[in-house]
Protein backbone atom coordinates (compact mmCIF):
# COMPACT_ATOMS: atom_id res chain seq x y z
CA UNK A 1 0.00 0.00 0.00
CA UNK A 2 2.67 2.27 0.56
CA UNK A 3 4.08 1.76 -2.41
CA UNK A 4 1.01 2.53 -3.99
CA UNK A 5 0.81 6.07 -2.62
CA UNK A 6 4.31 6.88 -3.08
CA UNK A 7 3.52 6.38 -6.77
CA UNK A 8 0.71 7.92 -7.11
CA UNK A 9 1.72 10.94 -5.83
CA UNK A 10 5.04 10.81 -8.45
CA UNK A 11 2.33 10.47 -11.34
CA UNK A 12 0.71 14.11 -10.38
CA UNK A 13 3.53 16.11 -10.88
CA UNK A 14 3.13 19.84 -12.61
CA UNK A 15 5.17 19.33 -15.67
CA UNK A 16 4.25 22.70 -17.41
CA UNK A 17 1.54 21.23 -19.39
CA UNK A 18 -1.47 23.51 -20.56
CA UNK A 19 -4.77 22.78 -18.28
CA UNK A 20 -8.07 23.03 -20.28
CA UNK A 21 -10.73 25.09 -18.86
CA UNK A 22 -14.19 26.13 -19.65
CA UNK A 23 -13.16 30.15 -19.32
CA UNK A 24 -10.17 28.78 -21.63
CA UNK A 25 -12.50 27.42 -24.58
CA UNK A 26 -15.30 30.42 -23.77
CA UNK A 27 -12.44 32.70 -24.21
CA UNK A 28 -11.01 31.33 -27.13
CA UNK A 29 -14.75 31.57 -28.76
CA UNK A 30 -15.90 35.19 -28.41
CA UNK A 31 -12.61 36.20 -29.77
CA UNK A 32 -13.01 34.30 -32.56
CA UNK A 33 -16.11 35.71 -33.06
CA UNK A 34 -15.11 38.95 -32.83
CA UNK A 35 -12.25 38.35 -34.68
CA UNK A 36 -14.96 37.10 -37.93
CA UNK A 37 -17.87 39.40 -37.64
CA UNK A 38 -15.56 42.66 -37.39
CA UNK A 39 -13.45 41.88 -40.68
CA UNK A 40 -17.51 41.45 -42.18
CA UNK A 41 -18.41 44.63 -41.12
CA UNK A 42 -15.99 46.33 -42.53
CA UNK A 43 -16.56 44.87 -45.31
CA UNK A 44 -20.21 45.17 -46.50
CA UNK A 45 -20.18 48.26 -44.73
CA UNK A 46 -17.48 49.80 -47.00
CA UNK A 47 -15.80 51.01 -44.03
CA UNK A 48 -12.28 51.59 -45.27
CA UNK A 49 -11.83 53.49 -48.45
CA UNK A 50 -10.47 51.49 -50.98
CA UNK A 51 -10.57 47.49 -51.22
CA UNK A 52 -6.59 46.95 -50.78
CA UNK A 53 -7.02 48.78 -47.45
CA UNK A 54 -9.79 46.03 -46.63
CA UNK A 55 -7.82 43.39 -47.95
CA UNK A 56 -4.67 44.13 -45.43
CA UNK A 57 -7.05 44.58 -42.66
CA UNK A 58 -8.87 41.35 -43.39
CA UNK A 59 -5.46 39.27 -42.90
CA UNK A 60 -4.39 41.42 -40.27
CA UNK A 61 -7.67 40.15 -38.29
CA UNK A 62 -6.86 36.69 -39.81
CA UNK A 63 -3.49 36.58 -38.78
CA UNK A 64 -4.70 37.38 -35.19
CA UNK A 65 -7.59 34.71 -35.26
CA UNK A 66 -5.14 32.07 -36.19
CA UNK A 67 -2.72 32.87 -33.20
CA UNK A 68 -6.18 33.00 -31.05
CA UNK A 69 -7.00 29.19 -32.46
CA UNK A 70 -3.66 27.91 -31.91
CA UNK A 71 -3.58 29.54 -28.18
CA UNK A 72 -7.16 28.68 -26.62
CA UNK A 73 -8.11 25.26 -28.93
CA UNK A 74 -4.52 24.30 -30.30
CA UNK A 75 -3.06 24.82 -26.51
CA UNK A 76 0.12 25.87 -28.35
CA UNK A 77 2.51 27.62 -26.12
CA UNK A 78 6.17 28.07 -25.08
CA UNK A 79 6.10 25.42 -22.14
CA UNK A 80 3.96 22.66 -23.83
CA UNK A 81 6.02 19.17 -25.18
CA UNK A 82 9.27 21.23 -23.79
CA UNK A 83 8.42 24.09 -26.42
CA UNK A 84 8.75 21.82 -29.76
CA UNK A 85 4.91 21.99 -30.48
CA UNK A 86 5.82 25.95 -30.99
CA UNK A 87 9.03 25.67 -32.68
CA UNK A 88 7.40 22.73 -35.25
CA UNK A 89 5.02 25.76 -35.99
CA UNK A 90 7.56 28.09 -36.57
CA UNK A 91 9.75 26.33 -38.59
CA UNK A 92 6.98 25.20 -40.43
CA UNK A 93 5.72 28.99 -40.96
CA UNK A 94 9.01 30.12 -42.39
CA UNK A 95 9.05 27.06 -44.92
CA UNK A 96 5.75 28.56 -45.97
CA UNK A 97 6.77 31.91 -46.41
CA UNK A 98 10.11 31.12 -48.14
CA UNK A 99 8.28 28.83 -50.45
CA UNK A 100 5.19 31.30 -51.01
CA UNK A 101 7.58 34.41 -51.79
CA UNK A 102 9.90 32.53 -53.66
CA UNK A 103 7.09 31.36 -56.14
CA UNK A 104 5.73 35.08 -56.38
CA UNK A 105 9.07 36.28 -57.05
CA UNK A 106 9.65 33.16 -59.83
CA UNK A 107 6.43 34.39 -61.53
CA UNK A 108 6.89 38.14 -61.48
CA UNK A 109 10.26 37.57 -63.27
CA UNK A 110 8.98 35.23 -65.61
CA UNK A 111 5.75 37.57 -66.69
CA UNK A 112 8.37 40.21 -67.20
CA UNK A 113 10.98 38.74 -68.50
CA UNK A 114 8.89 36.48 -70.76
CA UNK A 115 6.22 38.36 -72.24
CA UNK A 116 7.03 40.22 -75.39
CA UNK A 117 6.20 43.87 -75.43
CA UNK A 118 3.28 44.65 -77.75
CA UNK A 119 4.01 47.07 -80.46
CA UNK A 120 1.39 49.71 -81.63
CA UNK A 121 2.15 48.75 -85.34
CA UNK A 122 2.00 45.11 -84.89
CA UNK A 123 -1.18 45.40 -82.98
CA UNK A 124 -2.89 47.56 -85.63
CA UNK A 125 -2.30 44.43 -88.01
CA UNK A 126 -3.53 41.48 -86.28
CA UNK A 127 -6.53 40.03 -87.06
Amino acid sequence: MAADHAHDSHDHHDDGDFHVSYKGYATGFILSVLLTAIPFWLVMAKVLPSPKMTGFVILGFAAVQMVVHMIYFLHMNAKVEQGWSLLALLFTAALVVIMLSGSVWVMYHMNANMMPTPDPAAMRNMP
